[in-house]
Protein backbone atom coordinates (compact mmCIF):
# COMPACT_ATOMS: atom_id res chain seq x y z
CA UNK A 1 0.00 0.00 0.00
CA UNK A 2 2.71 2.18 0.59
CA UNK A 3 4.47 1.58 -2.42
CA UNK A 4 1.39 2.56 -4.36
CA UNK A 5 1.00 5.56 -2.42
CA UNK A 6 4.17 6.71 -3.26
CA UNK A 7 3.74 6.10 -6.96
CA UNK A 8 0.60 8.16 -6.98
CA UNK A 9 2.21 10.83 -5.25
CA UNK A 10 5.19 11.58 -7.47
CA UNK A 11 2.95 10.85 -10.19
CA UNK A 12 1.37 14.14 -8.73
CA UNK A 13 4.22 16.08 -8.65
CA UNK A 14 3.93 16.01 -4.24
CA UNK A 15 6.79 15.10 -1.92
CA UNK A 16 7.76 11.64 -1.15
CA UNK A 17 6.75 9.02 1.30
CA UNK A 18 10.67 9.49 3.04
CA UNK A 19 9.59 13.51 3.07
CA UNK A 20 12.40 13.92 1.39
CA UNK A 21 12.04 16.84 -1.45
CA UNK A 22 12.56 15.46 -5.23
CA UNK A 23 12.42 18.23 -6.92
CA UNK A 24 14.41 21.18 -7.06
CA UNK A 25 13.78 24.57 -8.87
CA UNK A 26 17.39 25.74 -10.68
CA UNK A 27 17.73 29.16 -12.54
CA UNK A 28 19.86 31.54 -13.91
CA UNK A 29 18.72 34.77 -13.78
CA UNK A 30 19.86 38.21 -15.50
CA UNK A 31 17.66 40.75 -14.70
CA UNK A 32 15.37 39.06 -12.41
CA UNK A 33 12.45 37.76 -14.69
CA UNK A 34 12.92 34.28 -14.33
CA UNK A 35 14.33 34.69 -10.50
CA UNK A 36 10.43 35.85 -10.35
CA UNK A 37 9.23 33.04 -11.96
CA UNK A 38 11.69 30.41 -10.19
CA UNK A 39 10.65 32.15 -6.97
CA UNK A 40 6.86 31.39 -7.62
CA UNK A 41 6.82 27.84 -8.69
CA UNK A 42 8.98 27.32 -5.30
CA UNK A 43 6.39 29.54 -3.25
CA UNK A 44 3.69 27.38 -4.95
CA UNK A 45 4.93 24.13 -4.61
CA UNK A 46 7.28 24.17 -1.26
CA UNK A 47 10.33 22.81 -3.78
CA UNK A 48 14.12 23.79 -2.60
CA UNK A 49 15.29 26.59 -4.84
CA UNK A 50 18.68 27.44 -6.05
CA UNK A 51 20.12 30.56 -8.28
CA UNK A 52 23.06 29.69 -10.62
CA UNK A 53 25.79 32.34 -10.32
CA UNK A 54 28.32 33.52 -12.51
CA UNK A 55 31.92 34.49 -11.84
CA UNK A 56 32.26 37.14 -12.82
CA UNK A 57 28.68 38.18 -12.65
CA UNK A 58 27.31 40.17 -15.64
CA UNK A 59 27.95 43.31 -14.42
CA UNK A 60 27.92 45.82 -17.70
CA UNK A 61 25.45 47.52 -19.30
CA UNK A 62 22.61 45.49 -21.94
CA UNK A 63 25.71 46.11 -25.15
CA UNK A 64 28.33 45.12 -22.99
CA UNK A 65 26.27 41.71 -22.18
CA UNK A 66 25.45 41.33 -25.48
CA UNK A 67 29.16 41.41 -26.69
CA UNK A 68 30.03 39.13 -23.18
CA UNK A 69 27.24 36.57 -24.71
CA UNK A 70 28.75 36.49 -28.20
CA UNK A 71 32.34 35.73 -27.16
CA UNK A 72 30.92 32.86 -24.89
CA UNK A 73 29.30 31.23 -27.52
CA UNK A 74 32.81 29.20 -27.84
CA UNK A 75 32.72 26.22 -26.03
CA UNK A 76 36.38 27.24 -24.32
CA UNK A 77 34.75 30.89 -23.70
CA UNK A 78 31.31 30.14 -21.58
CA UNK A 79 31.06 31.47 -18.14
CA UNK A 80 32.18 30.25 -14.95
CA UNK A 81 30.10 29.29 -12.22
CA UNK A 82 29.84 29.08 -8.50
CA UNK A 83 30.05 25.94 -7.46
CA UNK A 84 26.20 24.98 -6.88
CA UNK A 85 25.46 24.02 -2.80
CA UNK A 86 22.66 22.14 -3.98
CA UNK A 87 23.59 17.93 -4.22
CA UNK A 88 21.81 17.17 -7.31
CA UNK A 89 22.08 13.81 -6.78
CA UNK A 90 19.25 14.02 -4.40
CA UNK A 91 16.73 15.21 -7.07
CA UNK A 92 15.06 12.79 -9.69
CA UNK A 93 13.40 15.73 -10.99
CA UNK A 94 14.84 19.67 -11.90
CA UNK A 95 13.04 22.28 -12.84
CA UNK A 96 15.36 24.10 -15.22
CA UNK A 97 15.02 27.90 -15.75
CA UNK A 98 16.13 30.48 -17.86
CA UNK A 99 16.12 33.50 -19.83
CA UNK A 100 16.46 32.90 -23.51
CA UNK A 101 19.30 34.22 -25.45
CA UNK A 102 19.77 34.44 -29.04
CA UNK A 103 16.58 31.86 -29.45
CA UNK A 104 17.73 28.91 -26.83
CA UNK A 105 19.33 29.20 -23.67
CA UNK A 106 21.57 31.42 -21.73
CA UNK A 107 24.72 30.71 -21.65
CA UNK A 108 25.35 29.95 -18.41
CA UNK A 109 23.08 27.07 -18.62
CA UNK A 110 25.67 26.21 -21.62
CA UNK A 111 28.15 25.81 -18.74
CA UNK A 112 26.18 23.81 -16.01
CA UNK A 113 25.02 20.92 -19.20
CA UNK A 114 28.76 20.93 -18.91
CA UNK A 115 29.84 20.66 -16.08
CA UNK A 116 26.63 18.11 -14.42
CA UNK A 117 25.48 14.89 -15.10
CA UNK A 118 22.12 15.17 -15.92
CA UNK A 119 21.65 11.32 -16.88
CA UNK A 120 18.62 10.12 -15.99
CA UNK A 121 16.90 12.93 -14.40
CA UNK A 122 13.51 14.97 -15.80
CA UNK A 123 13.93 18.27 -16.80
CA UNK A 124 11.07 20.37 -16.94
CA UNK A 125 11.88 23.68 -18.65
CA UNK A 126 10.47 27.11 -17.63
CA UNK A 127 11.99 30.22 -19.19
CA UNK A 128 11.62 34.45 -19.87
CA UNK A 129 11.97 36.23 -22.94
CA UNK A 130 11.67 39.14 -24.78
CA UNK A 131 9.48 37.84 -27.74
CA UNK A 132 9.46 33.58 -27.40
CA UNK A 133 11.99 30.55 -27.19
CA UNK A 134 10.42 28.53 -24.69
CA UNK A 135 9.58 25.73 -27.51
CA UNK A 136 13.19 26.22 -29.23
CA UNK A 137 15.28 26.40 -25.89
CA UNK A 138 13.50 23.50 -24.82
CA UNK A 139 14.03 21.81 -28.09
CA UNK A 140 17.96 22.49 -27.78
CA UNK A 141 17.86 21.38 -23.99
CA UNK A 142 16.46 17.65 -25.28
CA UNK A 143 19.59 17.57 -27.73
CA UNK A 144 22.10 18.56 -25.60
CA UNK A 145 20.42 16.17 -23.07
CA UNK A 146 19.76 13.02 -24.67
CA UNK A 147 19.66 10.55 -21.67
CA UNK A 148 17.06 12.87 -19.84
CA UNK A 149 13.66 13.21 -20.28
CA UNK A 150 13.02 16.76 -20.76
CA UNK A 151 9.58 18.31 -20.57
CA UNK A 152 8.52 21.78 -22.43
CA UNK A 153 7.19 23.86 -19.06
CA UNK A 154 6.21 27.65 -18.49
CA UNK A 155 7.45 30.63 -20.18
CA UNK A 156 6.57 33.91 -20.04
CA UNK A 157 7.55 37.73 -21.91
CA UNK A 158 10.02 39.39 -19.71
CA UNK A 159 7.04 42.43 -19.68
CA UNK A 160 4.35 40.05 -18.19
CA UNK A 161 5.95 39.74 -14.66
CA UNK A 162 2.68 40.56 -12.86
CA UNK A 163 0.62 37.43 -15.02
CA UNK A 164 3.14 35.34 -13.30
CA UNK A 165 1.31 33.97 -9.92
CA UNK A 166 -1.68 32.83 -12.21
CA UNK A 167 -0.22 31.32 -14.82
CA UNK A 168 2.66 29.29 -12.99
CA UNK A 169 -0.61 27.98 -10.97
CA UNK A 170 -2.24 27.07 -14.06
CA UNK A 171 0.73 24.83 -15.78
CA UNK A 172 1.78 23.61 -12.43
CA UNK A 173 -2.08 22.28 -11.91
CA UNK A 174 -2.16 21.43 -15.58
CA UNK A 175 1.08 19.27 -15.33
CA UNK A 176 0.30 17.33 -12.40
CA UNK A 177 2.84 19.15 -10.19
CA UNK A 178 0.42 20.72 -7.81
CA UNK A 179 -3.28 19.62 -6.69
CA UNK A 180 -6.03 21.91 -7.77
CA UNK A 181 -8.44 22.05 -10.49
CA UNK A 182 -8.15 24.71 -13.15
CA UNK A 183 -11.39 25.31 -16.10
CA UNK A 184 -10.77 23.57 -19.45
CA UNK A 185 -9.28 25.87 -22.11
CA UNK A 186 -11.44 25.50 -25.31
CA UNK A 187 -10.01 24.55 -28.46
CA UNK A 188 -9.35 27.72 -30.93
CA UNK A 189 -11.73 28.18 -33.88
CA UNK A 190 -10.55 27.02 -37.82
CA UNK A 191 -8.24 29.70 -38.50
CA UNK A 192 -9.76 32.27 -41.12
CA UNK A 193 -8.06 35.52 -42.88
CA UNK A 194 -7.82 38.36 -40.81
CA UNK A 195 -10.41 41.37 -41.03
CA UNK A 196 -9.49 44.88 -40.47
CA UNK A 197 -10.15 44.27 -36.69
CA UNK A 198 -7.84 41.67 -36.33
CA UNK A 199 -5.23 43.39 -38.17
CA UNK A 200 -5.82 46.15 -35.65
CA UNK A 201 -5.89 43.77 -32.51
CA UNK A 202 -2.30 42.77 -34.12
CA UNK A 203 -1.05 45.93 -34.52
CA UNK A 204 -2.07 47.47 -31.01
CA UNK A 205 -0.73 44.30 -29.32
CA UNK A 206 2.68 43.96 -31.25
CA UNK A 207 3.29 47.76 -32.42
CA UNK A 208 5.52 48.61 -29.49
CA UNK A 209 7.76 46.08 -29.43
CA UNK A 210 11.42 46.58 -30.50
CA UNK A 211 11.20 44.87 -33.32
CA UNK A 212 9.18 44.42 -36.58
CA UNK A 213 7.54 41.00 -36.04
CA UNK A 214 5.77 40.57 -39.69
CA UNK A 215 2.29 40.84 -40.98
CA UNK A 216 -0.36 38.73 -39.72
CA UNK A 217 -2.51 36.97 -42.68
CA UNK A 218 -4.34 34.25 -40.90
CA UNK A 219 -5.89 33.87 -37.09
CA UNK A 220 -7.94 32.15 -35.09
CA UNK A 221 -9.32 32.49 -31.62
CA UNK A 222 -10.68 31.05 -28.56
CA UNK A 223 -12.95 32.70 -25.02
CA UNK A 224 -10.80 32.51 -22.19
CA UNK A 225 -11.14 33.61 -18.61
CA UNK A 226 -11.97 37.44 -18.73
CA UNK A 227 -11.42 38.31 -22.53
CA UNK A 228 -10.14 36.77 -25.69
CA UNK A 229 -6.89 35.22 -26.96
CA UNK A 230 -6.02 35.21 -30.68
CA UNK A 231 -3.27 32.87 -32.61
CA UNK A 232 -1.97 34.93 -35.23
CA UNK A 233 0.08 33.35 -38.26
CA UNK A 234 2.30 35.92 -39.38
CA UNK A 235 3.84 36.28 -42.96
CA UNK A 236 2.33 33.35 -44.16
CA UNK A 237 3.05 31.18 -41.64
CA UNK A 238 6.40 31.23 -40.64
CA UNK A 239 5.92 32.54 -37.08
CA UNK A 240 2.52 32.23 -35.12
CA UNK A 241 2.13 35.08 -32.50
CA UNK A 242 -0.41 34.79 -29.36
CA UNK A 243 -2.19 37.62 -28.69
CA UNK A 244 -4.82 38.07 -25.38
CA UNK A 245 -7.14 41.10 -25.40
CA UNK A 246 -8.75 42.36 -22.20
CA UNK A 247 -11.82 44.22 -21.48
CA UNK A 248 -10.36 47.62 -20.39
CA UNK A 249 -6.67 46.70 -21.31
CA UNK A 250 -4.78 47.16 -24.59
CA UNK A 251 -4.19 43.75 -26.37
CA UNK A 252 -0.59 42.46 -25.59
CA UNK A 253 1.08 39.43 -27.53
CA UNK A 254 2.29 37.14 -25.14
CA UNK A 255 4.46 34.79 -27.08
CA UNK A 256 5.92 34.51 -30.67
CA UNK A 257 6.35 30.71 -31.66
CA UNK A 258 9.54 30.54 -35.03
Amino acid sequence: MKKIMCTLLAAAGLASCTGQSKTLVLYYSQEGSTKTVAEEIARQTGWDIERIEVTPAYDGDFNQTVQRAGRETQPDQLPALVPLKSDLKQYDRIFLGFPIWMGIYANPIKSLLKEVNFDGKTIVTFCTFGSGGLATGTQALKEALPKSKVIEGYGCRAVRMSAVPAEVERFLIAGGYKEGTIATMPDFSASKPVTESDVDIFNKACSSYQFPLGTPSAVASREIEGGTEYKFSVNNGSSTIYVIDMPGKDPEFTEVVR
